[in-house]
């Protein structure tokens, strides 16, 4: 049952995500050649979901809402086999039903927040979007790793996420969150579809490369 109410609790937290996040980035009209205020709103709202949902659903599962923090979570030992997959498919469920539900409320002219490529080339946005995961999920396993760090965790996370969406919106609309980028590219179709494999491979490979990293750099497994 506790792994029930962990994967239920990953389907709430993905589905906010991408109801309120991506709604936003619809109806403020978020693009990525134009800074506006739009464009901070829509980073904002990013990482003001995430620090909801941390001290909401963080104490029954973490709050990972990410494939891409799963991943590396799994990486780290931190998350067994059974319970990334999981997780895996409570969040991809999450990320469609939020993004069926946005589309019930606004339709489908305004778009759904989905992510594009770079100048069109497959290859700029997926190095763009694994770095992005890097740091984002390299922020996730260092403020995590300290018990003290529990009640400023989702901030600093929330924090994060925004940063990486202020400097990502402009170059891919930013994925980081394989999830978040296949729900509304699935209502979508066309090229946001045809790109989403772009925003699903590169932000699981950015997780893995951070949970690598930050297993070297961490240095109570260094002194083992």
């Amino acid at each position: 049952m506790s792994s029930v109410k962990k994967y239920v609790a990953e389907f709430i937290g993905t589905f906010v995500l991408v109801f309120f996040a991506c709604g936003t980035a619809a109806v403020t009209g978020c693009k990525t050649n134009e800074i506006n205020a739009a464009y901070f709103m829509t980073a904002l709202a990013f990482g003001l979901v995430i620090v909801a949902m941390a001290y909401s659903i963080g104490n029954v599962s973490g709050c990972h809402i990410n494939p891409a923090v799963s991943i590396a979570m799994l990486v780290s030992k931190k998350l067994s086999i059974v319970d990334f997959i999981g997780y895996i498919v409570a969040q991809f469920a999450g990320a469609i039903a939020g993004a069926a539900a946005l589309m019930g409320v606004i339709g489908k002219e305004m778009g759904l927040g989905t992510n594009g490529l770079y100048l069109g080339s497959a290859g700029k946005s997926f190095i763009i979007e694994i770095i992005l995961t890097f740091v984002f999920v390299l922020a996730i396993l260092g403020v995590t790793s300290k018990v003290e760090n529990g009640s400023v965790a989702g901030i600093v996370i929330g924090l994060t996420l925004t940063l990486v969406h202020i400097l990502g919106i402009y170059f891919t609309g930013t994925s980081v969150n394989p999830a978040r980028s296949f729900g509304p590219a699935l209502f979508m179709g066309g090229d946001a579809l045809s790109c989403v494999w772009v925003f699903i491979a590169a932000p699981l490979i950015g997780g893995v490369l951070a949970a690598l990293v930050y297993g070297f750099l961490d240095s109570k497994k260094a002194e083992k």
